[in-house]
């Protein structure tokens, strides 16, 4: 009788202990806004590769250094206009410079804090390029993670001393 006892308990702390790790193991990165810092909500299913899944578990870029990625970020730095801004080597021009070390917003030094600021804009007058954000009136308008994550990618690939994945 006493063992049975035992055994219910151990399952019990055992279940309980699974779920607090489940828990913390799904944990997501907590995205904040360049503006105030205030909380950004994006949807999950937005990171829908395994690599835009990837960074929403752990903040890190995994298309850093890779030459497929960095290739499509270029093509996405132009076509969305980013170079008008801040040149056609993002190395700044009416926009800051983006390869670092020293960047306007400091935050942009590591990938999350530069997935934050392309993805919600700024304060001083670049908007959002964020899926859904860049026109609120067209909820498909604007860049999926992955491609924001390619566009860093890009970025990063002129700087060898900063990956933003230190």
């Amino acid at each position: 009788m006493f063992g049975n006892k035992v055994v219910k308990v151990v399952l019990i702390a055992s279940a309980i202990a699974l779920q607090g790790y489940t828990a913390t193991a799904s944990a997501d990165v907590a995205f904040v806004a360049t503006q105030d810092g205030a909380p950004l909500v994006i949807d999950p299913a937005t990171f829908d590769t395994p690599e835009a899944k990837e960074f929403l578990a752990t903040g890190k870029n995994p298309y850093v250094g890779n030459a497929e990625a960095v290739a499509r970020g270029k093509k996405i730095f132009n076509l969305y206009s980013c170079a008008a801004c801040h040149g056609p080597e993002a190395n700044g021009q009416v926009g800051p410079n983006l390869h670092g070390p020293d960047f306007h917003y400091p935050k942009d030094a590591t990938n999350k804090g530069m997935f934050e600021t392309i993805w919600h804009g700024t304060n001083g007058g670049m908007g959002a390029k964020g899926l859904g954000l860049m026109d609120p009136t067209d909820p498909t308008n604007g860049l999926k993670p992955d491609e924001v994550l390619k566009v860093i990618a890009w970025v990063r690939s002129h700087n060898t001393k900063l990956t933003g994945n230190e």
